[in-house]
């Protein structure tokens, strides 16, 4: 997959390419519809480009400690400096986020011709839109700014502009917006575009946004109409000058500095692990405390595959992960933001006294999966998939990573209450109520239900721990104290009888399927449910870290899930190896190296390997290819915490912290 960046308002995100193109962006939300998805279509899906028209070579960073991006786009008569972001207010503002993409450009030395496109395609480009360019009533000055609205059946955007000099002696320079017909490309309503060349000092920042509703129409004659600068406008829509986009950049990198200023994470690898917290954050939904697993929607986790998912929703076990990981550095208040989301889906609780396994970011369940069979996916991956199927599939395992999620947010967040107590009470007893039935398993698997190991080791470790921890901690009341020991005691014989491969001497991926590897069981120690020094352990992990040739599960240092020649999963196709379950495989090697040093430095080799697959910004996709091309949606939550995780326990068994 070609390099690409995300920018965040905690609202949405945007996807953002090396050359400068925002490539997938939704609107007003993480789940909206796209307008740009060009990452899925290169004709049709829809772009907001600036790009010079002569050659040019590309450097890419975020400003330190921030999610502000930045592009420099160099050539011998010309250097660039663009920023894209998502522009927020700060904590403490009283005034509103302005939900606006905002885009600035400015030549730092010599010239350069540029092209700017703004190609909306509305609705997934299923929707047609027209285009309108009028005067910018926004702009308090008699010198006449053109806006271009973009109307389609369900969301209206403007694009609007302020020019700058930063130089005493170069006048701002001139920008002219013109209609672009892409019809022949597939595009259902004209884009805009803007050509510019641009001198050293000469600055324009592009805004797109969604309109207040008084701002939606103007009557004013585009030719000659006059702003009324005495007249007030609301906190939503204010005057757009150079002053505002300069404090919109000051006050945005100040939000995001002084957020990550809260860590408290001392440990080697700072920069890549204060990058994944960065990035663990643009996955969160403020509005209800909601963490989507990814930003983007139909990434291939295999080039011309059909492994394509939509992960714009909130799982109970990505979240909790996350949460996990935000707590470990000291980030609290995402702890608690998420424990209300949480709470409020168990007070809302199935029939049966079950819980799905994700939700929308709105707390929703309905999550029908849709196949776009316009789109051509990315590279030619079909089919591309909006929603996602697997929302109503049994997956016990997510009691566990449930139980741990409040356990801990309850130890280093806010104390549980009364009512909640109830419906932690609850979940264990719909868990030991059904711990035997069989699941469809953390990979989601599309075929069979069967037994899985993962699944037993969440409910026997995790789930039913967690709930007896909290009962013991706060002295709360646990009136089936001896239920909930007798099952999980159950489960534990359970695992270490039919979970073993007594020829191949390895924990298979189910009971069914004992001559299975699966990653998932390098999760054993992570949740104490047995030394990583015990000998059955350390015969996994090192079947797994053999070759996928020699009957394991590990190719140039990175792990796959497993192998799917072998496992029937119900979805077909081919797959890249998985940076969770590398991540997991360093951990598992960490706390075996504890007694073994030789697999403390097979950690360290490993760990130092997998940061070289992270992009030029340090961001982290759902897989690697073979050739150690990023797969999969990005920005994966679940490889970021992870990778946080991993270097925590590394950075602390080393003694490093």
């Amino acid at each position: 997959m070609d390099p690409n960046n995300r920018i965040g308002n905690l609202h949405t995100a945007a996807l953002v390419s090396i050359d400068g193109s925002i490539e997938s962006y939704c609107v007003p939300n993480f789940d909206s519809p796209s307008v740009f998805a060009r990452i899925l279509d290169k004709d049709k899906g829809g772009h907001f480009s600036i790009t010079p028209t002569i050659a040019f070579s590309t450097k890419q960073n975020y400003l330190p400690s921030s999610n502000i991006l930045q592009t420099k786009f160099l050539n011998e008569k010309g250097v660039v400096n663009f920023l894209p972001r998502q522009a927020r207010g700060t904590v403490t503002s009283n005034k509103p986020l302005l939900h606006w993409l905002i885009r600035r450009v400015e030549v730092v030395r010599g010239t350069m011709p540029l092209l700017m496109q703004c190609a909306p395609a509305f609705n997934y480009a299923r929707s047609t839109h027209t285009t309108t360019l009028l005067a910018d009533d926004s702009f308090p000055s008699k010198t006449q700014h053109q806006k271009a609205v973009f109307e389609s059946d369900a969301l209206t955007l403007d694009l609007r502009y302020v020019t700058d000099s930063l130089l005493d002696n170069v006048r701002p320079p001139e920008v002219s917006l013109n209609l672009l017909d892409l019809s022949a490309k597939g595009h259902k309503g004209p884009a805009v575009s803007a050509e510019m060349i641009l001198h050293e000092g000469q600055v324009v920042t592009f805004v797109l946004r969604s309109p207040p509703t008084q701002d939606l129409v103007s009557d004013a004659d585009p030719v000659s109409a006059e702003i009324d600068i005495t007249k007030s406008r609301p906190d939503n829509d204010p005057y757009l000058t150079k002053d505002l986009v300069h404090g919109l950049l000051f006050s945005t990198n100040k939000y995001w500095n002084d957020w990550i200023r809260n860590s408290h994470y001392s440990g080697s690898w700072k920069e890549a692990v204060h990058r994944s917290a960065l990035a663990l954050k643009l996955l969160i939904y403020e509005p209800t405390g909601a963490v989507v697993a990814s930003p983007t929607f139909s990434l291939p986790e295999y080039i011309g595959g059909t492994r394509n998912w939509d992960y714009r929703a909130s799982w109970i076990r990505d979240s909790s992960f996350t949460l996990y990981a935000l707590v470990r550095l000291g980030f609290t208040h995402e702890a608690n933001a998420y424990m209300e989301f949480i709470f409020e889906r168990l007070r809302n609780k199935n029939p049966d006294g079950s819980i799905q396994i994700m939700y929308t970011i709105h707390g929703e369940k309905d999550l029908e999966e849709i196949e776009l069979t316009h789109l051509d996916g990315h590279k030619g991956s079909k089919p591309v998939r909006i929603g996602n199927g697997a929302a109503d599939h049994l997956q016990l395992d997510i009691y566990g990573e449930l139980m741990d999620c409040i356990y801990l947010g309850q130890k280093f967040g806010r104390p549980l209450v009364c009512h909640d107590i109830t419906q932690v009470s609850c979940r264990v007893d719909y868990v030991v109520a059904n711990w035997r039935q069989p699941d469809l398993s953390i990979w989601e698997v599309r075929n069979k239900k069967r037994q899985f190991t993962f699944t037993y080791l969440f409910l026997v470790r995790v789930a039913i721990d967690r709930g007896l921890r909290i009962a013991d901690k706060r002295s709360l009341p646990c009136p089936k104290r001896t239920e909930w020991l007798t099952t999980r005691d159950e489960i534990y014989e359970e695992i270490m009888s039919r979970a073993w491969n007594k020829d191949l001497q390895h924990f298979g991926q189910s009971y069914e399927d004992v001559d299975i590897l699966d990653s998932a069981v390098l999760i054993m120690p992570l949740v104490f449910f047995m030394q990583a020094s015990d000998p059955r352990f350390t015969n996994t992990l090192k079947q797994i870290l053999k070759t996928p040739e020699r009957g394991g599960l590990t190719s140039n240092n990175l792990v796959f899930r497993y192998d799917v020649r072998k496992a029937d999963d119900g979805v077909g196709g081919e797959e890249g190896t998985f940076g969770l379950c590398t991540l997991w495989c360093i951990e598992a090697l960490t706390r075996a190296g504890k007694y073994d040093r030789a697999m403390l430095q097979k950690a360290v080799s490993m760990f130092e390997d997998f940061l070289l697959y992270l992009n030029h910004v340090g961001l982290c996709t759902e897989e690697i290819s073979d050739a150690g091309e990023g797969l999969g949606n990005a920005v994966q939550g679940f490889t970021h915490v992870t990778l946080i995780s991993a270097a925590y326990n590394l950075s602390r068994t080393l003694g490093y912290t």
